[in-house]
């Protein structure tokens, strides 16, 4: 490496940024490393090949200049930098499809009754500790979330509004994918999953005169989230709480299990399907009777399907 400047115009020195980078750089997993850097830009000519590249074109316009700097500086690409000024430092309100993601598994977590810890963060979005540390110190920093000293984390309203705005495109896709296309229920979470970080607010106002106004989606969820308690008020329970000899109709199901959705869909339970409990046995398995047939559930699944009496 050449030459660094001492500070890169913004108030951040350079050791600070190598400080700021050590977090991640004891870790360095695909998902840590990647969530706030996108993919290094093809060369623009053959002469870039053999010229030091500047960090903004090495990482691309709107990434922020103190991990540009840190990335370089671990990275040892001969970087020459005398004047970063000329970098462009991100806003705090600038939204990846990690912060979206985060924030909304921030949310969907606290309507399932669940105290958010960074280790729920971990499992909700199958990624490691640390990255879960490096990500929610940024979003912290850009005031989308409060952490508090026994590490309960939540949502700002701004982080709020970004996780809302995200679930509402989230239930436009899987209906129209759905509705539009034909897709299988059980498949479509997963595809939303994906699409829903590219809808664009002309595209989702397309979408909603489409589709018109629906509270629920193909899984029988609200888009609205509610709480277990909010939901028991509301008259619905828990299928392992049913009552033997009672009727029910299933009003919603866990979709972020997409092996459960597809036995679900094998023994005929979906959203509006009615059900008669036979029995609750010793084993912790509810028997059923479900379009004809007798099956029986499991705790584990029981507990993810939401009934109300019919």
């Amino acid at each position: 490496m050449k030459k660094v400047s001492r500070n890169c115009g913004h108030g951040i020195s350079v050791v600070e940024a190598k400080n700021d980078f050590q977090e991640l750089i004891k870790h360095p997993t695909a998902d840590a490393c990647h969530q706030f850097m996108p993919p290094i830009p093809a060369p623009r000519s053959r002469n870039d090949n053999h010229n030091p590249p500047r960090i903004s074109r090495l990482f691309g316009a709107g990434v922020p200049s103190r991990l540009c700097a840190t990335a370089a500086l671990k990275r040892n690409v001969g970087v020459e930098v005398l004047d970063c000024t000329h970098l462009v430092d991100s806003p705090a309100t600038m939204i990846t499809i990690s912060k979206e993601d985060y924030l909304k598994a921030i949310a969907e977590a606290e309507a399932e009754g669940q105290t958010v810890i960074p280790a729920t963060l971990a499992h909700w979005l199958s990624v490691t500790r640390p990255a879960v540390t490096f990500a929610l110190k940024r979003l912290k920093k850009d005031g989308l979330v409060s952490i508090k000293k026994e590490g309960h984390i939540s949502l700002t309203s701004q982080g709020r509004e970004i996780a809302e705005r995200t679930m509402i495109r989230h239930h436009l896709i899987e209906r129209m994918l759905s509705e539009m296309f034909g897709m299988a229920w059980y498949e479509i979470h997963d595809e939303a999953e994906r699409l829903e970080h590219a809808v664009s607010p002309a595209f989702e106002k397309k979408l909603v005169e489409k589709l018109g106004h629906k509270d629920t989606c193909p899984h029988g969820n609200g888009l609205a989230l509610r709480s277990p308690a909010e939901r028991r008020k509301r008259g619905m329970r828990l299928l392992s709480e049913a009552e033997a000899g009672s009727k029910y109709v299933v009003a919603s199901v866990y979709e972020r299990d997409r092996k459960l959705l597809e036995f679900f869909e094998k023994e005929g339970i979906r959203p509006g399907v009615r059900l008669a409990v036979e029995a609750r046995n010793y084993d912790g398995t509810v028997s059923l009777s479900v379009e004809k047939h007798q099956i029986r559930l499991g705790t584990s699944a029981a507990e993810r399907i939401w009934v109300a009496k019919s």
